[in-house]
């Protein structure tokens, strides 16, 4: 169970790849990664940046097609979604706004459906709602290395990256359906959220720290949040420093 818990296994099977020298993952998704090369040519799969993995011709929906070199200097949303999830068409339509609402803010921000539809086709009438770029459908190696780079187990998924290619947040889906506005754009994480119906997914993502406060006290949520902070900060800070994830997410709860 500590192994599970370690590596937030939420879907079996699943084959991960670590350096045993330090511990470090290399793969998460290592299923796609044996399928994709099953000779072991890309041995020993260590992860690349994602200007190379990402390398080669995007999609408009209107046919266009653009180099992946004009992403660089730009925020990146890399957008893992399916006409046929109910979800991404739920989400689909509320990052439709926030694209334009960020984009009017003046901010370099771009976003790259990776499809995982079924058909050419369903990818088609799709992205045709979509005012961003595509990986090409016909791409199914550059769409699946994407998938492993970021460990993709499920749909909808939003990755948000800054201008360097590093990741500011996996929680994506959760940042644009919390903050309409985009006023927190590019989004960093913050050490202790508080706990919403909109963000309560990421309690089954592995282990939690929720701080249940009277909701009926005004600023008692907020003198939560200073109270965990500095020990979140501490914890997440520690793990950083080893080029790993915190074994706990911080939450404050007033309802």
């Amino acid at each position: 169970m500590k192994l599970w818990n370690k590596y937030r296994i939420s879907n079996i099977p699943s084959l991960i790849f670590i350096e045993a020298s330090t511990g470090k993952v290399v793969c998460r998704n290592g299923l796609l990664l044996i399928r994709d090369d099953p000779e072991g040519l890309e041995f020993p799969w260590g992860p690349k940046p994602f200007s190379e993995v990402i390398a080669g011709p995007l999609l408009r929906n209107n046919g266009q097609s653009q180099d992946s070199s004009t992403l660089e200097g730009s925020y990146v949303g890399v957008y893992f979604s399916a006409h046929w999830c109910p979800p991404c068409r739920s989400l689909t339509r509320v990052l439709v706004e926030s694209y334009r609402k960020i984009k009017e803010l003046g901010q370099k921000f771009e976003i790259v459906l990776v499809s995982a539809d079924r058909s050419e086709e369903s990818f088609k009438q799709y992205f045709s709602e979509m005012p961003w770029l595509a990986v090409p459908y016909i791409d199914e190696a550059r769409r699946s290395r994407l998938n492993r780079l970021y460990g993709i187990q499920g749909i909808p998924n939003l990755i948000i990256l800054d201008p360097k290619g590093e990741v500011i947040t996996r929680q994506g889906r959760v940042e644009v359906l919390h903050d309409i506005n985009c006023k927190e754009f590019p989004w960093h994480p913050k050490p202790v959220v508080e706990l919403t119906e909109l963000n309560a997914v990421q309690l089954n993502e592995g282990p939690c720290l929720v701080l249940f406060v009277d909701s009926e006290d005004e600023g008692e949520s907020e003198a939560a949040k200073q109270l965990v902070q500095p020990i979140a900060e501490k914890i997440i800070e520690q793990y950083k420093a080893k080029d790993e994830e915190a074994p706990l997410l911080f939450f404050v709860a007033s309802e």
